[in-house]
């Protein structure tokens, strides 16, 4: 059974810095990617980046482009999310999720994974 597990997030001040994680297990294929997703207030899911396990390849979604790093440690089975210059409209819930390599797109659509963590929430204060 495959499990994701956030963790990380927090209370941070516009501007600063957090990194959240992404601890997976259970896989039985080894072609996945990993997306990262957050929820504000009020406001739809959107997805905001993801990693394939193929090829370490990334995308960023324009919102987070330039702010934010997702990256990977192999060993640990775990995917980072390292997120810098943060704003206000950056507080939301962040979930990871997993979808099969080969249905993944630069869409970051929700229906395209099929596993999700139970998110972490940030907070970014003004």
């Amino acid at each position: 059974e495959v499990q994701l597990v956030e963790s990380g997030g927090g209370l941070v001040q516009a501007g600063g810095s957090l990194r959240i994680s992404c601890a997976a297990s259970g896989f039985t294929s080894e072609d996945y990617v990993i997306g990262w997703f957050r929820q504000g207030p009020g406001k739809e899911r959107e997805g905001i980046s993801y990693i394939s396990s193929v090829d370490g390849s990334t995308y960023y979604a324009e919102a987070v482009k330039g702010r934010f790093t997702i990256s990977r440690d192999i060993a640990k089975n775990t995917v980072y999310l390292q997120m810098n210059s943060l704003k206000p409209e950056d507080t939301a819930d962040y979930y990871c999720a997993a979808g099969p390599a080969d249905a993944v797109t630069t869409a970051l659509s929700t229906g395209e994974y099929d596993y999700w963590g139970q998110g972490t929430q940030v907070t970014v204060s003004s």
